[in-house]
């Protein structure tokens, strides 16, 4: 693999502009990285790998890719790494392109934001130059601007980026549809503030994807247009490692920023205040209101960035069509009711924030447009809609997150099974009735499997009775969802064919390994992600 990649290398060596070397070197990555190792030892073997496999090839391409990856490693060490390694290979006299001195000259110009009233997503451009080290004359060269594409419908993650040389074009193609569109925006952006969002928007984006996809690192496509054939350019394998660079070269330090946190309480009092709006006054039931309220406060608060007062016709359907039907388990009465209040929600935020009538009338086209399709697609999972019993989904659900059921569903099978004659003493909410189901699950007439957590153990036993305080605690993890990575794994073990047995005692392994001894959360999430 780092032969092939150093092969790449080589159409470095005829490059005569730095930003048409870091694309191409970011290609090269990108095209690489879905075949890198899994596991807490991945950036060793591919990052410093390579810097290392480099280095001792000792070619004019190598020294090349070793200049670049200086900029453009993911990690501070492979940065440090590459760029000794570059200079060593400068020392014994290897060759170097003529872009290699402007890389390390790349500097930060002005940012901007370009985006609408309704705050769909925001365009993150920001403009960079090299100075021209070779004339000492101050002169600026490679002027270009990328552009990053951040999503609020999707979970405020980067949806697309790429890079032009035309940034005078763009910038007065932005201002000119600002002029003539008043619910089009395009302000200027401090270079600290774009960092932030840039940042933040690329942490939600790595979270947001499955381990072991590929793409935890090396998911966004960087097009060229610089007027150099793009290889493989929009391809969602192209490593995004030049956007990394342009983020850390923008001025500002520390973590990424957060989300506004809306506690429970802050959430209650926003639907207070919306229920005893005007807007509200003609909605009959005030406990479905109510219900249906939370849940569009809560949508706008966990889904859209910590913004529940956003309206947009996009978000109203996603609303409708995509995130209740997966999330949450309404009764009949809220399916039915759930359409108009989010009608009134969308009049009373919409006025609040002082968008424009027709801005508001657009959304509201936009949930009545959807309303009969919610009808009619919306399942009814509390009537059976997952070939269950209401009073299983019922105790399975009790707090309505749909999304929790499947992975309570495989944690205590046995609550929709007619080996429980007597629900009312298995409430798998309760301890008691949560303990009662899984020593239930251990004498179920499963095959037994060979892990010591399986269902061969004899009653009363102190091995069943530890067996049994460690299926408790996953069990009681898988109920939460804490970490997400442990359902995942779980999936992904399922898939493989495993039966449920032996993905029971493969998880029962990892958290008495990792929990047992005392070990942080993210070593945990580590070794599920390797599972």
């Amino acid at each position: 693999m780092f032969a092939a990649m150093l092969g790449a290398a080589r159409g470095l060596l005829p490059l005569r502009d730095p930003l048409d070397a870091e694309i191409v070197v970011s290609e090269i990555l990108g095209a690489w990285w879905g075949q890198r190792p899994r596991g807490d030892n991945a950036e060793r073997i591919f990052g410093e790998g390579l810097i290392a496999y480099a280095a001792a090839e000792g070619s004019p391409a190598a020294a090349a890719l070793l200049h670049a990856l200086a900029g453009l490693g993911r990690t501070r060490r492979q940065r440090l790494d590459a760029k000794t390694a570059a200079a060593a290979l400068v020392d014994r006299g290897v060759a170097c392109p003529p872009w290699v001195s402007a890389l390390p000259t790349l500097e930060p110009r002005e940012c901007y934001l370009s985006g609408s009233r309704f705050g769909d997503a925001d365009d993150v451009i920001c403009v960079f130059d090299y100075a021209d080290a070779e004339t000492g004359d101050g002169e600026r060269t490679g002027r270009h601007a990328l552009i990053a594409v951040v999503d609020y419908n999707a979970g405020g993650i980067l949806r697309d980026a790429w890079v032009t040389t035309k940034v005078d074009a763009l910038i007065e193609h932005c201002r000119a549809g600002a002029r003539a569109d008043r619910m089009s925006t395009f302000v200027a952006l401090a270079p600290e503030r774009a960092r932030s969002l840039l940042r933040s928007a690329s942490a939600r984006t790595e979270s947001a994807l499955p381990p072991g996809s590929g793409g935890r690192t090396a998911l966004l496509p960087v097009r060229a247009e610089s007027g150099v054939p793009d290889p493989g350019a929009g391809s969602l394998g192209t490593s995004h490692a030049l956007l990394r660079a342009r983020v850390r070269a923008l001025p500002g330090q520390g973590a990424p920023t957060r989300s506004t946190v809306w506690l429970r309480e802050h959430r209650a009092t926003l639907v207070a205040r919306f229920l005893s709006s005007p807007e509200a006054e003609e909605l009959s039931d005030s406990f479905v209101a109510s219900r249906c309220a939370d849940h569009i406060v809560d949508y706008g608060c966990d889904v859209d960035a910590g913004r529940p007062m956003r309206i947009s016709p996009r978000k109203a359907e996603a609303f409708l069509m995509t995130w209740l039907p997966s999330r949450v388990a309404l009764s009949p009465a809220e399916q039915e009711a759930v359409p108009h209040i989010l009608a009134a929600w969308v009049r009373w935020a919409g006025r609040r924030t002082g968008l424009p009538e027709n801005a508001i009338a657009a959304t509201l086209d936009s949930v009545w447009g959807v309303t009969n399709s919610f009808t009619d697609s919306y399942p009814d999972h509390a009537a059976g809609g997952y070939g269950l019993a209401r009073d299983v989904v019922n105790r399975l659900i009790p707090d309505g997150d749909l999304s929790a059921l499947p992975r309570r569903m495989f944690a205590f099978p046995l609550l929709a099974s007619d080996v429980i004659p007597d629900k009312e003493h298995y409430d798998p909410s309760t301890v008691e009735g949560r303990r009662a189901l899984l020593r239930l699950d251990h004498f179920d007439g499963q095959q037994p499997s060979q892990g010591k957590h399986a269902s061969n153990t004899f009653e009363g036993s102190p091995e069943l009775e530890e067996a049994l305080d460690v299926h408790e605690m996953l069990a009681l993890r898988l109920w939460h969802g804490d970490p997400p990575n442990l359902w995942s794994a779980a999936q992904r073990l399922l898939d493989r064919g495993m039966t449920r047995v032996t993905v029971i005692s493969t998880l029962c392994d990892t958290l008495e390994r990792t929990v047992g001894a005392g070990s942080p959360t993210s070593v945990l999430v580590k070794r599920l992600d390797d599972l």
